[in-house]
C-alpha cells in the first residue's frame, strides 16, 4: 500500500479550499452548500469537537442548523470502525446528541 494512501481507500479532496477526508464528505458538503441556497438549512458546522474522557477529542463532521428549528449532528462515514464506534456511544451518553450516519 501507497504510504500515502488511506487504509480504507479514501481520497483526500479539496472543495472551495477546504480539505476534506474523503470525496463522499466533500460531496456531502456540495450538498449542504445546495440546501442552504434553498433554504431548508440555515447554517452548518464542521468538525465540531466533543471533549471525551481519557484527553480524547472527537470530531463530529458536520452540525446542520435547519430551518425548521432542528440541529443535526452528521458523520459521513464508509467504514464504521471500533474506534468511531466506542467514541460515538460516547458522545451519545454524555451530551445531549444523537449522531447520524450517512
Amino acid at each position: 500500500m501507497n504510504k500515502l494512501q488511506h487504509k480504507f481507500r479514501a481520497q483526500r479532496t479539496e472543495t472551495d479550499g477546504i480539505k476534506f477526508d474523503s470525496k463522499k464528505e466533500a460531496a456531502f458538503y456540495r450538498e449542504l452548500k445546495l440546501r442552504q441556497q434553498a433554504g431548508d438549512i440555515v447554517f452548518f458546522l464542521r468538525q465540531v469537537p466533543f471533549d471525551l474522557p481519557g484527553n480524547i477529542k472527537y470530531r463530529v463532521d458536520f452540525v446542520l442548523f435547519e430551518s425548521s428549528g432542528n440541529v443535526r449532528f452528521v458523520d459521513v462515514k464508509g467504514h464504521r470502525t471500533k474506534d468511531y464506534i466506542r467514541n460515538k456511544k460516547q458522545v451519545e451518553t454524555l451530551y445531549p446528541v444523537e449522531i447520524e450516519e450517512v
